[in-house]
């Protein structure tokens, strides 16, 4: 057996956790980092196949010294053309270029209950000779007009008539196929407990690298607000360096490392202002300070507000210290969030909720002043005193009701976070349905609708309404056409979701004027 001085960095062993049903349990885990405190050794361990948010600081007493494994020594690498400052080449990785989601084709509409009749959507595609259009490209949008059948008879048009089998195709960064379930039934979203294993299959991803909601690496661009970190080569980004933040009358336990100055790391507690998120050391600078602030909300504009719930707009260049304070904070919750200090290219949006002694931080989430890819969510984040509430919807309904007002369609910055890729899977599910379920038929015949009029509807991009319809399984081929079957599972889920949503943004609350950045000089 190993002794503890002989447990460095990098080894691999056992350690004694409590699950959440208040069992031991001996999980693998890397040592990250090891530090003496009056002759007490501590370590600071990963627990594989474990979301980071539970790496913590552990005894000797909790390590199992029989099962250590030690790391292995890396051999050289050996330079390239000669040159001492030439880099390896990355080694290769899977990368996702297509993605299969193949309308199955059914004799038969699916069973269950329809309302009132299945929802129906042809598709007619009228293509010049010298080119072909796949369904749901850009420049080929489903139409509701009736379907067209193949023309044996005319040899001058030519008409393609989708087979079945036709795949339309989505983006594989907003197309997340493993966790698409199969049975055709409504699944509500659970948000992933922090005491929780993940397993392999659970959403398909990798607790250490939420690159994309399948584990499959996607190539997210390396600018604006998220940056997916494969590498973790950085062992300080790698470890928690923040005790406990006290926020109003919360006191927060963060989950990742956040950049805030070294000086602070080292504080048992440290101290933010809830109205402008100033940080300090301790509860007198605090005090003193809470009698020079004189905010009681965030600066900016309040552009919506209905009962105790306002949103304020908040330009990132106008008030730099505020969006840099809240990027601080907002790191220490999500995982990938590089931004901290560019903050002119970006508009935050903090939703609050009031009471006699002002308007206190319930989330936000912000987005490019320009973005050439429709985004718009670059980051978004529910603190976690008021997550499992209803916010996190209510923040992902709000930036879609801001697009609908700027008459874009919007989609958000991709990876997703486990916790984000739920609530939007969530959010899309329920917006979708709700239009579909409230659809009126005429003169008798089918409602119909297009892949394009929900999008108009909702906002949400065309790639991700497809996306959310393979998700739920509600597309079938049926008598040379494709329509919606509502099923009974379906219907019945999606009714006791929306009992549950209180939390709604009204439309007529909203008081935004969209501004064209491109027109400035300087954002």
């Amino acid at each position: 057996m190993a002794e503890v001085e002989e447990v460095t960095e990098g080894c691999r062993l056992p350690v004694l956790r409590r699950n959440q049903d208040n069992e031991d349990e001996w999980p693998l885990a890397e040592i990250l980092s090891v530090k003496d405190i009056s002759g007490r050794k501590l370590f600071y361990v990963h627990y594989i196949d474990f979301n980071k948010r539970l790496d913590e600081w552990v005894t000797h007493d909790r390590l199992d010294l029989k099962k250590i494994q030690f790391p292995k020594k890396e051999a050289k690498t050996p330079t390239k053309n000669g040159l001492p400052g030439s880099r390896p080449s990355s080694p290769e990785r899977d990368v996702r270029k297509t993605l299969d989601l193949s309308l199955q084709p059914a004799a038969t509409p699916s069973s269950g209950k329809t309302l009132p009749i299945p929802v129906q959507i042809t598709l007619r595609f009228n293509l010049p000779k010298e080119r072909e259009a796949v369904p749901g490209s850009p420049d080929q949008p489903l139409s509701s007009s009736s379907c067209v059948q193949p023309n044996h008879r005319s040899t001058k048009r030519k008409v393609e008539v989708v087979s079945p089998a036709t795949p339309i195709p989505v983006p594989t960064e907003t197309t997340q196929a493993s966790v698409f379930p199969q049975n055709g039934s409504a699944r509500r979203a659970v948000a992933a407990q922090p005491g929780r294993k993940r397993k392999s299959n659970c959403l398909g991803t990798d607790e250490d690298s939420q690159d994309s909601s399948d584990g499959i690496p996607s190539a997210p661009r390396m600018t604006g607000s998220l940056v997916s970190d494969r590498s973790h080569d950085d062992i300080i980004t790698r470890m928690k360096n923040i005790e406990c933040i006290e926020l109003g009358r919360h006191r927060l336990k963060p989950w990742y490392f956040s950049p805030y100055p070294q000086e602070l790391t080292t504080l048992p507690v440290l101290y933010l202002c809830e109205f402008c998120l100033k940080y300090v050391k301790s509860l007198k600078c605090l005090q003193r300070h809470l009698t020079k602030c004189d905010l009681r909300h965030p600066p900016g504009n309040e552009i919506y507000r209905k009962g105790t719930i306002s949103f304020f707009e908040i330009d990132g260049r106008k008030n730099k210290s505020y969006s840099q304070n809240l990027c601080l904070l907002a790191k220490c919750f999500l995982d990938h969030k590089t931004l901290y200090y560019d903050t002119d290219p970006f508009l935050f949006y903090v939703m609050t909720e009031y009471d006699s002694k002002g308007f206190h931080i319930v989330g936000y989430f912000s987005k490019e002043k320009e973005s050439t890819e429709d985004y718009n969510v670059a980051c978004i984040l529910t603190l976690p005193p008021y997550q499992r509430r209803g916010y996190g919807k209510l923040l992902i309904e709000f930036s879609y009701e801001l697009s609908k007002v700027e008459g874009k369609t919007g989609t958000p910055e991709k990876p997703l976070s486990d916790l984000g890729l739920l609530s939007y899977r969530s959010y899309w599910s329920q917006t979708i349905l709700e239009i579909l379920m409230n659809l009126k038929s005429e003169n008798g015949e089918r409602p119909q609708i297009t892949i394009n009029e929900i999008s108009e509807i909702t906002s949400i991009k065309k790639e991700d309404v497809i996306s959310t319809l393979q998700y739920l399984n509600l597309i079938n081929y049926y008598k040379g056409q494709y329509i919606l079957t509502l099923s009974e599972d379906i219907v019945d889920g999606h009714e006791r979701a929306m009992l549950k949503r209180i939390l709604r943004i009204d439309s007529k609350c909203l008081h935004f004027t969209p501004k064209d950045w491109s027109k400035r000089g300087k954002w």
